[in-house]
């Protein structure tokens, strides 16, 4: 950041003004500079965007689905069922560029899955074990996100993309025909632990220290239902559940967002000043 200083930086503590209210300041080995006159230095750029952290609520409503392998017919699920807790942390990359933070959390959400009719009007089993038509599947999940954001007036556009760790908590499957042993259990074959990708991109409202973001996200499994041989040690299967999510998050700001403080402003001004004198030394 540029500042401006007059040609008349290097006065003395005598021909500094002083009030008694501004008599503190700070020193150079050849001069010292009252607060007085440190606050009169010009920042060229006077509401930078600085690095600052945040803290928020997310809630968001799903539509889930399983992508399967071979190819199964199924129907979309709409869950209102997508809720976690967001800490953010904005930063500038190579310390120049401030646009950039990551983001970690924890969300409790669902996937789901609903196979189609026949033509003939009866239900698709997925599982010849647990004969369910459709189930879903209650999940933790922790993702870490790289995050963009450009502020600008008082909004941001902001988009992320990172990975997530999970746990699938609970089942509950359900149908005409599904076994009761399994209607909420997992088999010795379901697949717990879950992990993928995850991001989104969205906008938000900026009224310090509140933010109002509402994002649009995706998740994708890269762990599957089930082992891939549950079925056959010849012919693997596999299900990646995924969802798209429209959410509305709060979050609270932590730290200041925009400018600086006058004692920010005053060290700034003083190390300028000391390599003004380093400067001249040479």
């Amino acid at each position: 950041m540029l500042l401006w200083l007059p040609l008349t930086a290097r006065l003395s503590a005598a021909e500094t003004p002083e009030s008694p209210r501004d008599s503190a300041g700070v020193s150079t080995p050849e001069a010292s500079f009252s607060n007085l006159y440190l606050d009169t230095v010009v920042i060229r750029k006077p509401r930078p965007i600085n690095d600052y952290m945040m803290i928020g609520a997310q809630y968001g409503y799903s539509m889930c689905a399983v992508s399967w392998n071979p190819d199964k017919k199924q129907d979309s699920r709409f869950l209102p069922l997508n809720f976690g807790i967001l800490f953010t942390h904005y930063g500038k990359m190579f310390n120049y560029m401030p646009y950039f933070g990551w983001q970690v959390g924890v969300f409790y959400t669902q996937d789901a899955y609903r196979m189609q009719q026949t033509q003939t009007g009866s239900t698709i089993v997925m599982d010849l074990k647990t004969k369910e038509c459709e189930a879903v599947i209650n999940n933790i999940e922790v993702p870490f996100m790289a995050h963009f954001h450009v502020d600008f007036w008082k909004m941001k556009v902001m988009a992320n993309l990172g990975l997530y760790m999970g746990y699938r908590l609970k089942i509950h499957r359900s149908g005409p025909y599904v076994e009761p042993a399994y209607e909420n259990a997992f088999t010795d074959y379901n697949n717990r632990f879950d992990y993928g990708l995850k991001g989104g991109a969205g906008f938000g409202f900026v009224f310090d220290p509140i933010e109002i973001h509402i994002t649009a996200n995706v998740k994708f499994a890269w762990s599957s239902l089930y082992k891939p041989d549950y079925n056959s040690p010849y012919y693997y299967r596999f299900a990646y559940p995924y969802y798209v999510s429209l959410s509305l998050g709060i979050h609270y700001q932590l730290s200041k967002r925009q400018g600086r403080t006058n004692r920010e402003l005053r060290e700034e001004a003083r190390r300028r000043v000391d390599e003004m004198f380093q400067d001249d030394k040479r």
